[in-house]
This record gives structure tokens, C-alpha cells and sequence, in this order.
């Protein structure tokens, strides 16, 4: 191509191509993931992740490369969903925090970004795991810089040669990872990375490209999650009618007491309020009856963009107004056979979503934010004293900014946050690093009955730090085991899977696997079991499994396992049909 440098423009186009291109290759990523069940949802994670960041570099009118890098960096760090979301993100930062110096790029720049942007996001992973796509990274960094230090100038060459250095380490990654190796497939994380430096060579090599940035369609509200009492919904007092976003392109400044006093403002107004500076822009979110008065308060520090104004209440009749027909339909419809069993993952996915921001009433020393999926998983943080609930799990990573939100309603001094996944701590952590107004302490609980037992152990008399502690050591003595479904033929821990099988899975591994989910349910905790005579299990059955269903393997394992307590709840869950813990 002859071009020794990239300039922002030329910038703007690479990235966004990248985006479109891992937007593209998303679900091949997802296929990808090691275990076959319906959690595979690394290219689903990587693409939200990005794609909060393309809407950005999109939306930004005077191209620069320090305006590019702020886009980049602040959207992805927002849109951030699941750890490998959250990874590439870092990356993200890493890289911009070099670039945003330079009015060009050259090899030599590059390289030092590489180096940043894998330096940035091996720091932010608490035990960095190599043949993930932190090594598919530094693979291609370490190209990157071999390149430079050699004298390479010639960007086309640059790019082509870190690209296939990525590629040959991402090949490697079976040999670092024996699960990979047993399932035959390379890195979902590192393969979406790869496909986002393609997207890239694409666009600098002039390839013709859509690089159209749609806005994502905002998620269906999920019927009934708030509460199963239609007509306590219908009645609910909305005070703030208008649900009002937008982002502020600062041209002012816009230093710690503009932020407080425009909150003061905003406070004056409405509730529900969110600012979250990032230098150059601001993102504002707040309930009121007049959005006019925000825009127009809003205006004094710079232009805006990207605004959205919600009627609530309109939205709360057409939710209720669904609730109700689907009451009906319930009441009509025969009941389904045990037989049934399990659903297809794809009509369940939709189910895992953010849900509406809830309002706390009062102030409060100690709050907590819980990460759950499932009506009858809800009720029993909120019967514990959950304040808010951020709806997600396996098929829908809740975002950063997903925790922001929670984080700013939730008015308490100090918050713990339960993720409930382990794909969601890290999201969790991110979010607490962007908090400067609150305490938040993170429990690292990878399973919600982990999250069950640590909140049952939070003790109101004691300091935050104790029950940090306490918490954290209950929640680790918890053994889960996970009842799903194979969605594609492989092989794990030595056990022939074929798609449509039933597996129990337990914290480390494939516990049991068979076409008979009743079986496999009970195996699952025979083998759990084994590994320790456990005191108490507790059965949560999901959205899907008859009561009746569920209270027989209930009674078998009283049967079986003598002197031990079997505790029976409904969890409502997609996904898994059963979820046990053993304590």
C-alpha cells in the first residue's frame, strides 16, 4: 500500500473494521468455547464489548488520535461483558494509552502499544492463564517489537507478520491447555482477537468494507422479574415518568465539583442518577419529568449525543399488559411432561438480561448487589436482603457498566457484590476500581448457591472487613454441581459426549453424562459425594423440571445418603435444570 503510517482517520476505519469483523465471526467464536453447553458465549462477550467502543470511535466528529483513543478506551471499559470481554478491553487501554500521544502511527509506536496493551491487561487477571487470549496477545507483541527492534518500517509487512505470529501461537493453545486439546479446538478469546487484527489489515489494506456501526437494539424488558403481583406492577407509583441517557462531548472543563454540582442539579430533578466522567465525555442517566432540563444543563459544559428518552410508564402498561396475557395463556395451556426435560438454549438466551433499575428508598450503612437469573433464584437474595439484582449469568454477562448502574442506585456506603459466575468477577472488580464515591467489596463467588451461603453468613455486628473475609471463606467451601445439556459431540475429562446428552458438572470438571437427566442429576451428586461426606444439599430446579420431577431425585438422595439434609427450591433458572450445592 505504500502508507508508513496510520493516521486517524485511517485509524477510526481499522478499528471499526476490526469490530464488524469479530461482529461477524461472533457465533463461530461461541461455537468454540470447551465446554459444549449453552455458556459459550466468548464471541457474544468480545463483540458487546466492542462494539460499546465502535459506537463511540463512530459518533466522534473531529477525528484526532488523543479523541479516537479516548472513544476506544471508554467504550470498551463500559461495555466490558465477561472475562474475556473484560480482557479485551484492557488491551484496549493498554494499546490507547501510547497511541493517544501520537498524530500518527509507525511501526516503532505500535510496538510500544503492543507491549502496553498486554502489560495492561495481564496486570488486570489476578492469575493470568497462558493459551488464553493474554498469550495469543503477547505472542503478537513480542512480534511486534522483534519487527521493530530489526528496523521493519513497511506497515503491510508489520501487520501481516504480527497477525500470523498470532496465529501460530493461537494454533499452540491445545498444547498449553489440555481441555482445549481434549475438545479439539484452539482459544475462543484468542480467535476473536485475531479476527479483530484482520478486520483491521482489512481496512488498511483499502479492502471495500461496511463499516456501518448499527446502535444495538436495547433489550426486551424480561416479563414478570421484578414480581410475580401484576396488579402491585399495574398500581406502582412511577414518580419520574421520562428514563433519560445521553453522552456529553465535553468542549469545557469538567473537574470533580462540575460533576458534584451537576449531580446536585440532576438530584434536584430526578432520581436514578448516573455520571460517569471519563475526560472528555460523560455519560448521564436519570429518571425526571422534564429531560429538557438535563439537556439544557447538560449543554454548559459541551455538545451531546446519543440521546435516549424513555416513557416508563408507557413501558410499565405494555409490561403488565404482557404479564397478563401471558397469565392467561399459562392458565390455558396444558402442563408439560417430565419428559420434556430441557429446552433448547436459544429460546432461553433472551431470558438472561439486565434487569430494570430498581429503586432503594432509603440510606444505608451496608448495601448488596447480586448477580441472579430466575424467579424463584430472585426471591431468595431478596428474601436475604439483596437490594439490587442484576439479571444475568451464562448466556448474558452483565457489563461493567451494567454494574455502575446497580452500583449508583444501591445509596450505601459500603456494597458487596456477589457475580455469582466466575466470568462476571472480573467485571465486578472493574466496576469497583471505577467506584470513588462508595466502598465496594467484591465476594469472588463463582456459583450462585456460593452466593446463597455467603450473604447467609454476613453478620450486621461485625466490620465490613470481617465479613468480607467470613464471606469469601464460606462461600469457597461450597461444592456446585450443574445439570445441562451438550449442544455439539466432543470429548472432556476422558468422557465421550455426544450433542443432546445430559451433564453434571461439577466446580472442576464433567462429573456425569448420560441421556436420562433424572440419572445424570443423581450421579452428579453421588460423585459429589464421594469427593466429601457432605452435611446438607441443597436442590434448585429450574424453569423447566416439574415439581413432582424434582421432588423425587429430592427423595432419593435422602434415601441414598442417610444423616444428610436434602433441602428442595424452586430456582426457576434457564439453562441448567438442576443446580446443587453441598456443604
Amino acid at each position: 500500500m505504500g502508507l508508513n503510517v496510520i493516521d486517524a482517520k485511517m485509524f477510526s476505519k481499522m478499528f471499526l473494521a476490526g469490530a464488524k469483523n469479530l461482529e461477524h465471526k461472533k457465533e463461530w467464536i461461541n461455537e468454540l468455547n470447551v465446554f459444549p453447553v449453552p455458556d459459550g458465549d466468548t464471541g457474544t462477550n468480545m463483540c458487546m464489548t466492542i462494539m460499546s467502543a465502535a459506537k463511540e470511535v463512530a459518533a466522534v466528529e473531529n477525528l484526532d488520535m488523543m479523541t479516537l483513543a479516548k472513544a476506544v478506551s471508554s467504550g470498551s471499559l463500559r461495555g466490558a461483558r465477561g472475562n474475556s470481554g473484560v480482557i479485551l478491553s484492557q488491551l484496549f487501554r493498554g494499546f490507547t494509552k501510547v497511541i493517544r500521544e501520537y498524530d500518527e502511527l509507525n511501526v516503532a509506536i505500535l510496538a510500544s502499544a503492543c507491549d502496553k496493551a498486554v502489560e495492561t491487561a495481564y496486570k488486570a487477571v489476578m492469575k493470568p492463564k497462558e493459551g488464553t487470549i493474554l498469550t495469543v496477545a503477547k505472542g503478537a507483541a513480542k512480534r511486534a517489537n522483534d519487527l521493530a527492534i530489526a528496523g521493519e518500517k513497511d506497515l503491510e509487512t508489520f501487520l501481516k507478520e504480527v497477525i500470523k505470529e498470532a496465529e501460530v501461537v493461537l494454533s499452540q493453545t491445545p498444547d498449553m491447555l489440555p481441555v482445549l486439546k481434549q475438545a479439539g479446538v484452539v482459544d475462543s478469546g484468542g480467535q476473536g482477537l485475531v479476527e479483530v487484527l484482520k478486520g483491521c489489515l482489512d481496512a488498511y489494506l483499502g479492502k471495500e468494507l461496511d463499516l456501518t456501526i448499527e446502535v444495538m437494539p436495547k433489550p426486551a424488558a424480561k416479563k414478570g422479574a421484578l414480581s410475580p403481583n401484576i396488579e402491585a406492577q399495574a398500581n406502582a407509583e412511577i414518580k419520574f415518568c421520562y428514563c433519560t441517557q445521553f453522552l456529553i462531548m465535553l468542549n469545557k472543563t469538567f473537574n470533580i465539583k462540575h460533576e458534584m454540582d451537576f449531580k446536585e442539579y440532576l438530584s434536584s430533578i430526578g432520581d436514578s442518577i448516573v455520571v460517569v466522567a471519563d475526560e472528555e465525555i460523560v455519560k448521564v442517566h436519570v429518571h425526571t419529568n422534564d429531560p429538557g432540563l438535563a439537556m439544557q444543563k447538560a449543554l454548559r459544559y459541551g455538545s451531546l449525543t446519543t440521546i435516549i428518552i424513555e416513557n416508563m410508564r408507557l413501558e410499565r402498561d405494555e409490561k403488565v399488559s404482557d404479564m397478563m396475557e401471558k397469565q392467561m395463556q399459562s392458565t390455558q395451556l396444558p402442563s408439560k411432561e417430565p419428559s420434556e426435560g430441557i429446552v433448547d438454549a436459544a429460546a432461553v438466551a433472551g431470558n438472561a438480561e439486565t434487569e430494570t433499575p430498581q429503586t432503594i428508598a432509603e440510606h444505608k450503612e451496608t448495601g448488596f448487589i447480586a448477580v441472579s437469573i430466575g424467579e424463584g433464584m430472585n426471591e431468595i437474595f431478596r428474601s436475604l436482603g439483596v437490594d439490587y439484582i442484576i439479571e444475568g449469568g451464562q448466556t448474558m454477562n452483565p457489563s461493567t457498566e451494567d454494574m455502575l448502574n446497580a452500583i449508583e442506585t444501591v445509596d450505601a456506603d459500603n456494597i458487596f457484590i456477589f457475580p455469582n459466575n466466575k466470568n462476571i468477577i472480573l467485571a465486578a472488580n472493574q466496576a469497583k476500581q471505577l467506584t470513588k464515591d462508595k466502598n465496594i467489596y467484591v465476594i469472588p463467588t463463582k456459583t450462585v448457591p456460593q452466593g446463597i451461603t455467603a450473604i447467609i453468613n454476613y453478620v450486621p455486628d461485625v466490620s465490613v472487613e470481617e465479613n468480607e473475609a467470613v464471606m469469601t471463606q464460606e462461600a469457597a467451601n461450597v461444592a456446585t454441581g450443574q445439570v445441562t445439556y451438550a449442544v455439539r459431540d466432543t470429548v472432556i475429562d476422558d468422557k465421550e459426549i455426544h450433542q443432546g446428552d445430559f451433564m453434571g458438572i461439577g466446580d472442576k470438571g464433567i462429573l456425569s453424562v448420560g441421556t436420562d437427566l433424572q440419572e445424570v442429576a443423581f450421579s452428579m451428586i453421588s460423585e459429589m459425594m464421594k469427593a466429601n461426606a457432605y452435611e446438607l444439599i441443597s436442590v434448585y430446579y429450574g424453569d423447566i423440571i416439574q415439581e413432582s420431577q424434582a421432588q423425587a431425585l429430592a427423595d432419593r438422595i435422602k434415601e441414598t445418603f442417610e444423616g444428610c439434609d436434602v433441602e428442595l427450591q424452586f430456582g426457576g433458572q434457564p439453562i441448567y435444570a438442576y443446580i446443587v450445592s453441598a456443604e
